[in-house]
């Protein structure tokens, strides 16, 4: 193991130096084996933080187009003292440069309402009417996640890295940060509507 790669896998994951280097052992030196063992690990931390409170944090702005959008964003954290850091600063711009780019509607599929999930059902109904009745459950399912997906700015795909989602990013900052880290609400402006 040498140095410049626990350099680079710490860069990269925002792990702890002991962390990579048990990551790195356990892989036997493969490197992406080493960061999917550390996302799992960051995961796992991220779950352990999620009960506890986070009511910390900053509301970050971005304007976007020469003014023709703009979007205010709240991620909260635990402490004062981790909100007032370049990094937590850093990653709340990304995630509403992230919003103002890809257009999330709610923050995770729980905020969704029942009634935007029927009426996309119903939807989807139609559009495979004739087709036998598991067939169109199976697709209605693959359909509503695939949505979900595309709606839910926590589930949707990193703009700067589509290997990511903006939950992902939470959890990786999750892991550096070693505190509960959430998006509380945001909006999206677009000039003319």
């Amino acid at each position: 193991m040498s140095n410049d790669l626990i350099k680079e896998l710490r860069e990269q994951t925002g792990a702890g130096i002991m962390d990579v280097k048990e990551a790195l052992e356990e892989a036997n030196g493969d490197k992406e084996k080493a960061i999917e063992i550390l996302r799992k690990k960051g995961l796992a931390k991220q779950a352990k933080k999620a009960d506890r409170v986070a009511n910390e944090g900053i509301v970050e702005s971005y304007i976007h187009a020469g003014g023709r959008i703009g979007v205010l964003v709240e991620v909260n954290c635990e402490t004062d003292f981790v909100a007032r850091t370049d990094d937590f600063k850093n990653l709340v711009k990304e995630i509403a440069l992230h919003i103002a780019a890809a257009n999330p509607l709610y923050i995770s599929s729980e905020d969704v309402p029942t009634e935007v999930i029927e009426k996309e059902k119903e939807i989807y109904k139609e559009q495979s009417a004739g087709k036998p009745d598991d067939v169109i459950e199976k697709m209605l399912e693959g359909k509503i996640n695939k949505y979900l997906e595309e709606v839910c700015l926590l589930s949707q795909p990193y703009v700067k890295d589509q290997d990511k989602t903006i939950g992902d990013l939470l959890g990786e900052a999750t892991g550096k940060m070693g505190e509960n880290i959430q998006v509380r609400r945001f909006s999206r402006f677009m000039l003319g509507n």
